[in-house]
């Protein structure tokens, strides 16, 4: 009895406390996050051809930049893999409660970055200020916010590790994360070497990073902790079914009209209209129709090239993103003189039962209604002529 008595408190005792290394998984229930043969629980959100399983393993080609994320949420809990570049000067990462969705502009969810980066990418100003590391950094990005355990040498929201403990390029690393009410700590092959606290969100998606170069990841299981109750504003909401219309490697999924294959082009997280003159068509569109759904694009202005085919720097920028059919409804996307033009805008547009709501940015929402007669048709993103435009995080979901 006293043996029983004493193993149940030291298991409630290691759920109470921080958990070092490998220590004290007798008290935890892990269970496998990757099954070793498919993407069962795991979700594409801007790079749905990137990853794959081969031989136990989960490839990532590093194109295009991007991230696939858990089917779930979680909030406390502590999480293991292994993790290899397959080249020198690889990227990657791991990322706690993030979102269904990128954050606007960016091909990352906002969350915390648990720094999955070679040694050999650390160079020049980095390097010799130790700004980043490749040794196991955290870190918040687009809106998450932390404390760093130590403080950074140039003030960042990022815990730079306590000792060396990566392998290079070619071998296998081992991770272990525990986060607990806000609480972030990183074993690395076996030792803690960082942390943060007062994590914000503390509750959401995990994800794998694709940034560049190829790697591999194994071994993957989590242990679920007791929750603490986070409030709703700590929470990632849940996920309501968006899937990406663009690929970040090619056109699949679109078409258009002869010729538009000259000018359209996959740039990695981006797709890009050139904006030529000669173009035949500025128009893609969608091979799939669509009736009632939510669609979500980001989109800028890059700067004009000094090709003579421009037109005046000051002169208004635009693009148009089309539904409906018969006849068109046209939505404006555009940049008036004076404003700044190569930053990203997102537009939310909802169709529902012939009505149009319009989100852009922080804006007041814009409504109308569809034509007379309107039935699902293909989405079309439109450029003008002798100007280039940018869309980015292309993300629909049907309403029913």
């Amino acid at each position: 009895m006293r043996i029983r008595t004493y193993s149940a408190f030291l298991s409630l005792l290691l759920l109470a406390s921080p958990l070092l290394a490998d220590e004290g998984d007798e008290g935890l229930n892990f269970v496998p996050l990757f099954n070793g043969k498919d993407l069962d629980g795991w979700v594409p959100v801007n790079a749905p051809k990137t990853f794959s399983v081969r031989d136990g393993i989960i490839h990532d080609t590093g194109v295009p930049t991007g991230y696939m994320r858990t089917a779930k949420r979680y909030e406390n809990f502590v999480i293991e893999l292994d993790w290899m570049h397959e080249k020198p000067a690889g990227n990657s990462g791991l990322f706690l409660y993030g979102a269904e969705l990128t954050a606007p502009g960016t091909p990352f969810t906002k969350g915390i970055e648990v720094q999955i980066l070679d040694e050999a990418y650390v160079q020049g100003e980095a390097k010799e200020k130790h700004l980043y590391t490749g040794q196991g950094d955290i870190f918040s990005i687009h809106g998450a916010s932390m404390k760093p355990d130590r403080p950074h040498p140039a003030g960042w929201e990022r815990c730079l590790p306590s000792e060396d403990r990566t392998k290079p390029a070619g071998q296998w690393n081992h991770y272990r994360v525990e986060a607990r009410d806000g609480v972030v700590k990183l074993a690395v092959n076996g030792k803690v070497v960082s942390g943060a606290s007062e994590v914000r969100p503390r509750k959401g998606y995990l994800a794998l990073e694709s940034e560049g170069s190829p790697a591999q990841f194994k071994n993957i299981r989590i242990a679920e902790l007791p929750s603490t109750n986070p409030k709703p504003e700590e929470c990632q909401p849940e996920a309501v079914g968006f899937t990406s219309l663009y690929t970040g490697i090619d056109l699949a999924g679109w078409t258009g009209d002869d010729g538009y294959k000259d000018h359209w082009k996959a740039d990695d997280w981006k797709l890009r209209y050139d904006g030529e003159k000669q173009a035949a068509e500025s128009k893609i569109r969608t091979e799939k129709k669509y009736g009632d759904f939510e669609l979500v694009v980001d989109w800028r202005f890059p700067p004009k090239p000094d090709n003579g085919l421009a037109g005046p720097s000051n002169a208004p920028r635009y693009g148009v993103i089309q539904i409906s059919a018969p006849t068109h409804l046209n939505i404006p996307l555009q940049i008036r003189p004076g404003k700044q033009a190569d930053r990203w805008n997102r537009s939310i547009i909802t169709v529902k039962q012939g009505h149009v709501t319009i989100h852009e940015n922080d804006m007041p929402a814009r409504e109308s209604d569809l034509p007379a007669g309107a039935v699902a048709a293909p989405i079309g993103l439109l450029g003008a002529a002798g100007d280039s435009i940018e869309f980015a995080s292309i993300f629909i979901r049907e309403l029913k």
